[in-house]
């Protein structure tokens, strides 16, 4: 089974030694009874409460593994549960070369805190983050650096909005590649650590990596994991695009679009416009409204072949490299995938 599967994202409750308060944390099911989640989440707890989705009835589960080296828990579903389709996600191992790699990961942080009127109780919806992994940095510390969009100040000035993140699984191209492990504060609010799939293999036991293997579908030696192949260039071409593409088909990328500086400010769009060839500008059917504006722009650009690829290549040479810049490159890489 490949890729994120939202009903599968875990909320993860432990009550520490002495404390009465939850402690939060993320994770995500890779079986009919089993959940990864990092293992200073749970602490010393032999015993946690897991639920999936915001505020919904939790399950008792027990700690099955705890691997402080690893970061790593995994954890057993108590009680009567509704079987599963499928199997457990395919786990990828990430590439050693000067590459930035798209990423996409689904968990509870702090700043996510919202209070319901209804039932009188604060709850924590779900963060769906997404942007680039810098393959080279964190050697030292062997986890991947993860660049996010930065979050506002959380509601509690000394504890970090990321707080409750860590466990959540991070995803490439349908992989599992890692677990979210820490915010490190001197790396600012834009950047999380991970620990990586491919370091199990050394951080864990062989008897745990048995557990991890027939329990949590983690295949049993790391020349088993599905490799990572470094982009060339980081771009792909969409110049084979059919000029008739459905507009639902253009709605990521006009998403991403939209969402950066360089696109939303009108003058910074008509810079772009102006690099690029001319008939785009002069042919789009412009409206005052940006998200229109944008989609009848790629339309001209699809009639048109080539152009959508300087539109691309003018974005990042005004935007330079920015966690905005490479989720539109990864929309643009889906799109290009779904019409090959």
């Amino acid at each position: 089974m490949a890729g994120l599967i939202p009903e599968r994202v875990a909320e993860v409750l432990a009550v520490p030694s002495g404390s009465g308060a939850w402690r939060h944390g993320s994770g995500y099911r890779v079986g009919d009874r089993w959940v990864l989640t990092a293992a200073h989440v749970v602490g010393q707890q032999r015993e946690t409460v897991v639920r999936f989705g915001a505020d919904r009835v939790g399950q008792g589960a027990r700690v099955a593994l705890h691997s402080d080296k690893a970061d790593l828990a995994l954890l057993e579903l108590a009680g009567r549960l509704v079987p599963e389709s499928g199997g457990p996600p395919f786990y990828g191992a990430v590439p050693e070369t000067d590459a930035t790699l798209p990423f996409t990961t689904v968990g509870f942080p702090l700043f996510k805190t919202s209070w319901d009127p209804g039932t009188r109780t604060y709850y924590r919806d779900p963060c769906h983050a997404s942007g680039v992994i810098s393959v080279l940095s964190n050697r030292r510390e062997g986890t991947l650096e993860l660049a996010v969009s930065p979050p506002h100040a959380g509601p509690d000035p000394h504890r970090s909005p990321w707080e409750g993140m860590s466990g959540a699984a991070v995803w490439h191209d349908g992989a599992l590649i890692g677990l979210v492990s820490a915010h490190h504060l001197n790396d600012g609010l834009g950047r999380l650590a991970a620990v990586r799939v491919d370091r199990w293999y050394e951080l864990l036991t062989s008897t745990e990596l048995a557990l991890m293997h027939q329990y949590a579908g983690l295949p049993a030696t790391p020349a088993e994991l599905t490799g990572i192949a470094a982009p060339p260039d980081g771009t792909v071409s969409l110049a084979n695009l059919p000029e008739n593409l459905p507009l639902r088909e253009l709605d990521g990328l006009v998403t991403a679009l939209t969402a950066l500086p360089s696109v939303s400010d009108r003058n910074g769009l008509a810079l772009i416009l102006d690099s690029i060839d001319p008939v785009i500008s002069a042919m789009s059917p412009r409206s005052p409204a940006l998200r229109p504006d944008v989609f009848g722009i790629l339309r001209t650009c699809l009639r048109y072949r080539g152009t959508l690829d300087q539109l691309l290549e003018a974005i990042r040479l005004v935007e330079g490299d920015s966690v905005g810049v490479a989720r539109m490159d990864q929309e643009a890489v889906e799109l290009s995938r779904r019409h090959r």
